[in-house]
């Protein structure tokens, strides 16, 4: 018996300390992976202006296509005209910017989001959640896929620079956020609060 209560007491409660800081773990976690992909879209996209390549002969970007000119030794940035004449579709480089774009700006949102489902405890805030951050994961690749499909002939694998490792990095958060929170909607779907995220006022 004093055997059995001795390795109780050296045996610490896994379960409690789990309930106990679990809320705090989750909240840190979806806190970092927000301002991770923020942080990380904003440098790539406002920071470095979206230039997927940034060399000294070479500036490619989603606003920028600089190309080397020979003769005046000096770096020639083309007009959307020029583009156009060099066969690229100006319809699908609007696209990109505004698929790649709205993603920061989305992400915000998100923020803002889950920050107030995560203190409403509400059921229909997490699914909004969920429903953004699977927008930012569709609309970044397609975006940025769109754009090396028209710029292909420009750049080359070796030159990919910081901006697209920033992107990337951006998605793998995003993914890994959307998957977290997946997982907390399904776990924890009939313990949340519903309606309580979109405010509705009563008629009187």
């Amino acid at each position: 018996m004093q055997l059995g209560f001795q390795s109780a007491i050296s045996k610490p409660n896994i379960g409690l300390w789990w309930e106990r800081y679990f809320p705090c773990l989750f909240y840190l976690s979806n806190l970092s992976l927000a301002t991770g992909y923020i942080i990380l879209l904003f440098y790539a996209l406002i920071w470095e202006t979206g230039n997927i390549v940034s060399l000294p002969t070479k500036k490619i970007g989603f606003y920028n296509f600089c190309l080397w000119n020979e003769e005046a030794e000096k770096l020639d940035c083309l007009l959307s005209e020029d583009l156009e004449k060099m066969g690229i579709n100006k319809v699908a480089l609007m696209l990109s910017r505004i698929c790649v774009y709205c993603t920061p700006v989305l992400c915000l949102y998100v923020t803002t989001t889950i920050l107030q489902a995560m203190c409403l405890k509400d059921r229909d805030g997490w699914k909004l959640t969920c429903t953004l951050l699977a927008v930012c994961v569709l609309t970044l690749p397609a975006g940025l896929s769109l754009f090396l499909f028209q710029t292909q002939r420009w750049i080359q694998i070796s030159e990919l620079g910081k901006v697209f490792a920033a992107l990337l990095g951006a998605h793998a958060l995003l993914l890994l956020h959307i998957v977290l929170a997946g997982m907390y909607l399904a776990k924890f779907k009939d313990a949340l609060l519903p309606s309580n995220f979109f405010l509705v006022k009563s008629i009187p």
